[in-house]
C-alpha cells in the first residue's frame, strides 16, 4: 500500500485583499485627495481641517462608485461600513499623535542630564535651562506611584473579587459607590484628605498624604476595571475547582486569579494613568517643595504635575519650556509602565 505525501494547499483568507484588489484602492483614494486639495486651494477654505471633513465623503463615495460598478451593490455597502470603520479608527489614532508628537518637540529641547541630578532649591524656572532640574519632582511622582499603587491595587481587586465573586452583603451598595466615585472631581479628592486628615492630625502635607487623595481616585478605576476582567472568566474554571473539593477562596485563589493575572495588571496600569497626571489634589496635600526630599512621609515634596503647573503659572518662555520638559518626562514613565504591564501579562499568557 503506497502513500502520496500530497502537501496541502495554504489555508486562504477570502476577506483580505489581493494586490490586484488593492491598487485600484490605492489610486482612488490618491485622486481623492487631489480633489481635496483643489478644492481646499480655489475655495475659502483653509487649515487642516477641511482635508479631514471633505476627503472622508469624497474618498468614501468615490470608492462606492468604483465598487458598485466592479463587483455590485453588496461589495459597495461594504467598502461604505469598512470606510466608516476606518475613519473612527484614524479620528482615534490622530489626537494620539498629535499629543504624543507635539510633546517631543516641545520638550526634547529642555532635556538635558542635569535636570536628573539637580532640583530647584537653587535656581528658578525664569533661570536659563541650564540651572536647576527636576529630580525632585521625579522623586515625588515616582514615591506617589508607588505609594497609590500599594494602597490602591490591593483594595480594588479584592473589592472586584467581593463584587464578582462572593457577592456578599452590601454588594450592590458597594458596586453604586464604586460607580459614584469613579465620578468625583479630582480636587474633591484633595479637599477631603486635606480636611480630614491634615487639618485633624499630626500629619501634614508630604508624598504620603498626596498619595491617599490619589489612591481615592484610583481605587474605582482599578475596581471597575477588575471586575469586567473577572466577569471573563468562565463558570466552568470555577465549577471544576468545587467539583474537585476545593474550597471558594482557594478556587479564587488557584484558579481565577492566575487565569485573570494579565488583566488585573492591565487594570493597575490604568489605575496609574488616571492618576500620573492629576494635579488638583496635590495643590493641597504635597506641598510643593523644591528641593529633593527622599522621605515620603515626613516633610513638603513635590511631582511632576505640580512641577508642570508652577512652570506655566509662571508663564516665561524658560519656565514653559521646563514645563514641555517635564511633561515628556511624565509621558515616558507612563509609557515605560505600561509596556512593562503588557510585557509581564504577555508572558503570562505564554506560561499558560
Amino acid at each position: 500500500m503506497s502513500t502520496v505525501n500530497a502537501q496541502l494547499p495554504a489555508p486562504s483568507r477570502p476577506w483580505e485583499k489581493t494586490p490586484r484588489e488593492v491598487l485600484p484602492t490605492v489610486v482612488i483614494l490618491f485622486l481623492s485627495l487631489l480633489t481635496v486639495a483643489a478644492i481646499v486651494e480655489l475655495t475659502a477654505l483653509k487649515g487642516k481641517l477641511p482635508y479631514f471633513l471633505l476627503f472622508l465623503p469624497i474618498g468614501t463615495a468615490a470608492q462606492f462608485l468604483w465598487a458598485r460598478y466592479k463587483y455590485g451593490m453588496k461589495a459597495a455597502k461594504d467598502v461604505v461600513a469598512s470606510s466608516i470603520m476606518m475613519t473612527g479608527a484614524v479620528a482615534v489614532f490622530i489626537p494620539v499623535v498629535s499629543i504624543v508628537g507635539t510633546t517631543f518637540v516641545k520638550g526634547l529641547p529642555g532635556l538635558s542630564l542635569s535636570i536628573f541630578t539637580n532640583d530647584m532649591s537653587q535656581a528658578s524656572f525664569m533661570d536659563p535651562q541650564g540651572s536647576g532640574g527636576l529630580i525632585h519632582a521625579l522623586v515625588g511622582t515616582l514615591f506617589l506611584i508607588l505609594i497609590s499603587v500599594a494602597i490602591s491595587v490591593p483594595m480594588g481587586v479584592l473589592t472586584a473579587l467581593y463584587l464578582t465573586e462572593i457577592r456578599g452583603p452590601g454588594s450592590r451598595f458597594i458596586e453604586f459607590m464604586v460607580q459614584a466615585m469613579s465620578g468625583v472631581p479630582s480636587v474633591i479628592a484633595g479637599l477631603f484628605i486635606f480636611s480630614a486628615v491634615i487639618l485633624t492630625t499630626p500629619l501634614d502635607t508630604s508624598g504620603f498624604v498626596a498619595a491617599l487623595a490619589l489612591s481615592i481616585l484610583m481605587i474605582p478605576t482599578v475596581t471597575r476595571a477588575s471586575q469586567e476582567v473577572l466577569l471573563l472568566i468562565p463558570n466552568d474554571l470555577r465549577e471544576a475547582g468545587l467539583a474537585m473539593g476545593a474550597t471558594q477562596w482557594r478556587t479564587v485563589a488557584m484558579i481565577v486569579v492566575p487565569a485573570a493575572k494579565s488583566g488585573l495588571i492591565t487594570a493597575s496600569i490604568l489605575g496609574v494613568a488616571r492618576i500620573a497626571g492629576e494635579t488638583a489634589p496635590l495643590l493641597f496635600t504635597v506641598g510643593g517643595a523644591d528641593k529633593l526630599n527622599t522621605n515620603p512621609v515626613f516633610g513638603v515634596q513635590s511631582a511632576l504635575p505640580f512641577y508642570i503647573w508652577s512652570g506655566f503659572r509662571i508663564g516665561t518662555d524658560e519656565a514653559v519650556q521646563r514645563s514641555w520638559s517635564a511633561i515628556l518626562v511624565l509621558l515616558i514613565i507612563v509609557l515605560i509602565l505600561f509596556t512593562i504591564a503588557r510585557v509581564v501579562g504577555s508572558r503570562s499568557k505564554g506560561a499558560k
